[in-house]
């Protein structure tokens, strides 16, 4: 028997096969070779077309489907990128391209809406602001686009329109419904108070189903253009934070999970529901959340981190591997002899209250410092970023002793991972997983093939386990010191020149 997982992301679409009986993945594909176009027509906005998700999802599962037999599929799981806006006309294609995470235009939207609905009832009922998230987008179209807004049936998730396209049933989850700020945790129900504020019909927001638990089946039109049976379940999914927490067993409160690919996240889980008053960090339902047993994911993403390491290699490494990099980096002490680089520029950052410090590299003296001190610093930078952010975290109640991570993207890096554990004061492990496969597990726990969280999580392999460095963190301390009034000044200095 096998699982399918499908994860949608804004760089690639990844499908991988896991055997239920071994744990095992047997197959995958990702597509396309190549990172997938964002479109950006005007500064600060990133769009895709929906319709390139589904066409890398219809190439990734033929592709698997030449190695193995797609009709022992028995369910499938979906992971996708976070608050995008994708909205369907009646005839189920997408009136426009979709307004994806990244896309800041909704900002000035969402700050109006939390003066018309109050502060303090956002934060109460909401935990967060209506910021730039997908209600948000919904009503930037509504403003602006009004033919586009009358020809939306529905709008909803990346993964809702994967889903859809899969099974031909509209719907989205609870998870979901917080992640686009439509959830009223204070009730317990839809936050029908935002859709008011936006004038957005209640009709236009679909109806939820369990984010693990069977959700749809696939219909016969999915069988004859993919060969997966019809009436397999859909029965798992979550936007790739929650579900990348779900995939390194990152269920109940105290646990921490992180990511290092274009943007950086830490994902804690906690029982309590907190807002932070400044909407740095974000307070979702979690996919393990059960009435009888609480759990909320505080999220804290930062944009420009993978990103930032991306361009410095593009710039000044002409040539050069990600492993040679890393290498040339180790050479350069810790701290970087003074180097510091702020990696914030890649649009607005909420966790800097949505503005944006820009990218910056300072502090280089050209008599003592080499290419070997940029990339250091660069990636002590990234390093930092995600420390500022678990300090505001730590204000909500959260306390990192361990933070996991699959072996992937930034976390290949040797330099970053041991800066990361020694600033932090948290060990790191990492786990031989990705979206995918956790998509992939979630599916056979939400179809009933798992019976159990130990029996979901049994062939889960833990790789490696970093210990911070005590001799390093004098120096390190000092440095993000240091670093954190380089980005107080480069703030100041920006809201200036606004």
């Amino acid at each position: 028997m096998k699982s399918l997982g499908i994860d949608i992301g804004s760089s690639s679409v990844k499908v991988s096969l896991l055997d239920i009986g071994s744990g095992k993945c047997v197959a995958s594909s990702t597509n396309p070779g190549t990172e997938m176009p964002i479109k950006a027509v005007r500064n600060g906005w990133a769009e895709q077309n929906p319709l390139m998700w589904w066409d890398y999802v219809c190439q990734g599962i033929r592709k698997i489907g030449e190695k193995e037999s797609l009709s022992d599929v028995k369910c499938i799981g979906i992971t996708y990128q976070m608050h995008g806006l994708v909205c369907i006309g009646k005839d189920g294609l997408p009136v426009r391209d979709s307004i994806i995470w990244c896309d800041s235009r909704a900002v000035e939207t969402g700050n109006e809406a939390m003066e018309s609905i109050g502060r303090e009832k956002c934060l109460s009922h909401l935990l967060n602001s209506p910021g730039n998230f997908t209600a948000s987008k919904m009503a930037w179209v509504k403003r602006n686009e009004e033919d586009n807004f009358r020809r939306t049936w529905k709008f909803f998730l990346p993964g809702d329109y994967i889903a859809y396209r899969l099974t031909g049933e509209i719907g989205t989850t609870e998870t979901g419904l917080s992640e686009q700020i439509l959830w009223d945790f204070k009730e317990g129900c839809r936050a029908g108070f935002v859709a008011d504020c936006y004038g957005i019909p209640a009709g236009m927001i679909p109806d939820t189903v369990p984010s693990i638990g069977v959700q749809a089946v696939t219909d016969k039109a999915t069988e004859e253009l993919l060969g997966i049976p019809a009436g397999t379940p859909l029965s798992y999914r979550a936007g790739d934070q929650p579900n990348n927490a779900f995939s390194l067993n990152v269920l109940d409160a105290g646990e921490i999970a992180a990511t290092g690919g274009t943007s950086g996240v830490v994902y804690g889980v906690t029982d309590t529901p907190q807002a932070d008053p400044q909407s740095r960090v974000n307070t979702f339902i979690h996919v393990s959340h059960k009435p009888s047993a609480p759990r909320y994911g505080v999220l804290l993403c930062i944009n420009g981190t993978g990103i930032m390491n991306a361009w410095t290699r593009r710039n000044f490494c002409s040539g050069m591997d990600y492993d040679a990099i890393n290498s040339l980096a180790a050479t350069a002490p810790a701290g970087a002899d003074g180097v510091s680089v702020l990696p914030f520029g890649n649009g607005a950052e909420r966790v800097l209250c949505n503005r944006c410090s820009g990218a910056s590299i300072s502090g280089i003296d050209l008599n003592r410092h080499s290419l070997a001190h940029i990339l250091r610093a660069t990636q002590e930078g990234i390093a930092y970023s995600f420390r500022y952010g678990i300090d505001i975290m730590k204000e909500l109640g959260l306390r990192p002793n361990v933070i996991r991570a699959g072996k992937a993207n930034l976390f290949l890096s040797p330099l970053f991972r041991q800066t990361l554990a020694t600033v932090t004061g948290a060990d790191i492990e990492l786990y031989d997983t990705d979206g995918a496969l956790g998509a992939a597990r979630g599916a056979a726990l939400g179809a009933g093939f798992y019976t159990s969280r130990e029996e979901t999580f049994a062939s889960l392999e833990k790789l490696d386990t970093i210990h911070p460095e005590p001799s390093e963190s004098e120096v390190l301390e000092k440095s993000y010191l240091s670093w954190k009034t380089r980005l107080a000044q480069a703030l100041a200095q920006n809201g200036e020149n606004e």
